[in-house]
Order: structure tokens, then sequence, then C-alpha cells
């Protein structure tokens, strides 16, 4: 039988005749240090409430002619996975087509622990329609499915915001 032996990390390495069983094949060392950020660098934008949700998209909403639907990723801790929303859809003036199948292909993607629904009402009134709300039943269904919930579905207007989750619409 062989002679097999077990040793410890300082036997190991200060023995020169080892058994053909414990021998190292190769070592790596690996230093580890600080990277600095590169240029243009934001940090991932924290969205723990409604009103910072619609103060992260107001410059992306105000500057659509049309109705515009996004979804923002969230990973645990609340903040934006790539640090922006992802647009779902655009559509005509006053509406735009939205299926789950899009919502939750990005969110799966992006390896999203929840999503935030958003869109922009061109004409100011955050008001939700009835399609809004609609829509807002099916992604939650369909979230509930994947285990990715929807936190909030916001509706951004001319400086003025409709939440669901504050109205209790969720």
């Amino acid at each position: 039988m062989n002679d097999i032996r077990l040793y410890s990390l300082h036997h190991l390495f200060g023995v020169l005749e080892m058994p053909k069983v414990c021998q190292i094949a190769g070592m790596r060392l690996v230093k580890e240090m600080s990277v600095a950020a590169p240029d243009g660098y934001k940090p991932r934008a924290f969205l723990g409430s409604p009103k910072s949700v619609y103060e992260f998209m107001k410059p992306y909403a105000d500057v659509e002619p049309a109705e515009t639907f996004w979804v923002i990723c969230l990973d645990m801790q609340h903040k934006a996975i790539n640090g922006s929303p992802r647009v779902i859809t655009r559509g005509i003036l006053n509406s735009s087509l939205v299926h789950p199948r899009e919502v939750f292909r990005v969110a799966i993607a992006d390896g999203a622990a929840a999503i935030v629904l958003v869109h922009n009402h061109p004409s100011g009134n955050p008001t939700p329609s009835a399609d809004d709300r609609l829509i807002t039943e099916q992604l939650v269904a369909s979230g509930n499915l994947l285990d990715i919930p929807v936190h909030d579905h916001i509706i951004c207007g001319e400086n003025v915001y409709t939440s669901f989750a504050e109205a209790g619409m969720l």
C-alpha cells in the first residue's frame, strides 16, 4: 500500500520530498489592490421612494414628445442596474403598446431583483388611464410568477407624478 500522509501547510511548503499524491503542480500569488473608477463613472442611483424614482426619471420623461414606457431594473439594494432606465417601447402621442414578455426579458437579462415601471404622459396629466391600470395588473401578475416583484408604476407628468404604490393601486 502507498504511504499517504496528511501535512500541515507549513510542512508541505517546508519539505522538498513529498509523496507523489501530495505534490503541488503550481502556485500563483495574487495581490489585491483597489482600482480607480473610470472617467465619467456615476454611482448607481438609490431608488427607495416614488419621489426618488420621479426625480431620477424626470430628465428622461421631459424630453420625450410621445408616450414612452421604461423599466428600471433594481438590485437587492434598490439601486438602478446599469445606472439608467431601459426603454421598452415608444408610442404615439398618447399611447404605447407594452407586453409582459418585453418587460421581463429586460429584467431577466439584467438580473433584476425587482423592477419599477415608468411611463410619461406628454399631456402633462399623470392620471392613470384604464389601460394603464390594466397593464400594471398584468405586469404585477407576471412579476409574481417570475419572482421579480414590481415595486411601483410611476406616471410622469409635467412637474407632477402619480405612483401606483402611493395610491394603493398595486
